[in-house]
This record gives C-alpha cells, sequence and structure tokens, in this order.
C-alpha cells in the first residue's frame, strides 16, 4: 500500500529535511522514524521538495510504501505520539502507487515573510526576516514580474546547486504588505537550490531603494549570481504547498491571505 501525507514543521532545529549519512537533525530522519515505531517495520519518506536547515512548511507532502495493515486514524494520530512538538502530519490517505510526491508534482508553493518594522520581533525571530529599512512592496512586486514565465535562473542559484539544468518556469510572484508585515508568494514548476531566497534578496534591494525595478531584469539576464542580492536567511521561507493532477483527490491547502498563519 501507497499512503501520501503532509507534514508541518518549524525548521528552526533541524538541519533541512534530506536525512543525512553523518549525524544530523532532519526532518526526514523524525518523520521516519515515527512511521516505523507505527508499522513496526523500516519506513523510507518521499518528498515533494526538499528544504534547507532553518526552512519552514505547512504541508510538505510525502509518500512511502508499506505492507502494514493500520487504519488511516492510527497512522496520522499514532505517528504524530511519536513526533517532536514542532513537526506535525496534517493528513495521511492511500492513494494510487503511480503518486509520487516529487514527480507527481505539477507545482510548488512559497512564501518568505519579511518584518518590517523598526525592532526586531521576539515571538517572530526564528520564523521570519527582519529588515530593518524601510520597504516598497509595490516597487518589488512591479520588478519580480521580469521573473514570471521560463528563463535560465543562473543569477539566482547556489554555486553548490545540484540540478541539471538552471531553467525553471515562474507561473507568478506577488509582492503584499500589512502593517509590519510584507510577504513574497512565489509559484513554480520546480526551484533550484536557494533560488526562492536568493530572488527575495534581490527584491530587498529594490524595497529598500538600492537598486532600480530594472536592475532585476538585469540580473537574471546576466545569468550571474554575483550580480543578484544576498541570500536572504532561511527563518523567513515556508514550503506552503504543493499542487497534483486532481484525479490523485489530495486534501487541499489553502495558502492563507496576508503575511502571517
Amino acid at each position: 500500500m501507497r499512503y501520501a501525507a503532509a507534514v508541518e514543521y518549524d525548521g528552526t532545529r533541524y538541519s533541512g529535511w534530506q536525512r543525512q549519512p553523518s549525524f544530523a537533525h532532519t526532518i526526514q530522519e523524525h518523520i521516519e522514524h515515527a512511521l516505523s515505531q507505527v508499522a513496526n517495520q523500516a519506513i523510507i519518506t518521499t518528498c515533494s521538495g526538499r528544504t534547507d536547515a532553518g526552512v519552514h512548511a505547512l504541508a510538505q507532502v510525502i509518500h512511502f510504501d508499506t505492507d502494514a495493515a493500520r487504519s488511516d486514524f492510527s497512522w496520522l494520530a499514532g505517528t504524530n505520539r511519536y513526533l517532536p512538538d514542532d513537526i506535525r502530519l496534517r493528513w495521511l490517505i492511500p492513494v494510487d502507487e503511480s503518486f509520487h510526491a516529487r514527480y507527481s508534482a505539477i507545482k510548488r508553493y512559497y512564501r518568505y515573510l519579511i518584518c518590517r518594522r523598526s525592532q526586531p520581533s521576539a515571538l517572530w525571530r526564528a520564523r521570519c526576516h527582519w529588515h530593518r529599512y524601510p520597504l516598497a512592496p509595490e516597487d518589488m512586486h512591479a520588478a519580480a514580474q521580469a521573473l514570471i514565465g521560463e528563463h535560465d535562473f543562473s543569477a539566482f542559484r547556489a554555486a553548490e546547486c545540484q540540478a541539471k539544468t538552471p531553467m525553471r518556469f515562474i507561473e507568478s510572484i506577488t509582492v503584499g504588505g500589512d502593517d509590519d508585515w510584507l510577504w513574497v508568494d512565489v509559484c513554480g514548476n520546480a526551484f533550484l537550490h536557494h533560488m526562492v531566497r536568493n530572488i527575495v534578496g534581490t527584491l530587498l534591494a529594490v524595497g529598500d531603494g538600492r537598486q532600480p525595478c530594472e536592475w532585476v531584469k538585469e540580473v537574471l539576464e546576466s545569468r550571474d549570481r554575483k550580480q543578484a542580492g544576498i541570500t536572504a536567511p532561511a527563518a523567513g521561507l515556508y514550503f506552503v504547498k504543493a499542487h497534483y493532477d486532481q484525479h490523485f483527490v489530495l486534501p487541499t491547502t489553502a495558502i492563507p491571505e496576508g503575511g502571517l498563519w
């Protein structure tokens, strides 16, 4: 039997999603340990999109195979019982064996959350990026539209990225603000290593007036990482959800309006 599940986590304390050969505190290790406890056999998971150290998720989709017979509720509640408080399964259902959390995903959604007040937040210190200078979300949004479509995103790609091609398709980028908060929503078919964080770091330079709106297009066309902005801190990044063909009949995850969850 193949199962799919959605995982919510605060990535602050972890070395990213992916299990690592050397000892590391990762989300995948905790998920697989908890599932294996319920199944009474080793469980290996596959995710829709790996996240780096310090990055969070609202609905990271995974799948796994097992011949252990458990009810859906037993899988869900039992797994959550063995997980730390900052990792939880949101839902879990049986799926067709053709479903693949990574390869079946049509597109993925990310949100980057920025606190733009004069002093940093005590409560959100590990779950947002504090930008000390005033930001203009309208300018950031206008500049970001140059990234829509299929492009070579080498200028926004980390040096250690292992993707075979820098070509990616961005469906939408929306920058909005509300009082002390600003958020950047990005939807695309797939993303390069640090791509969203590098895009946000570049947009921040436009938002605080260091660069004009046209600069983002110039950076994209340069295909040179050195021409782009900083890599925005991991704390502000959230993997919101992955989208799949409706014939898989997965529970939907709504994207919240506004910056906070």
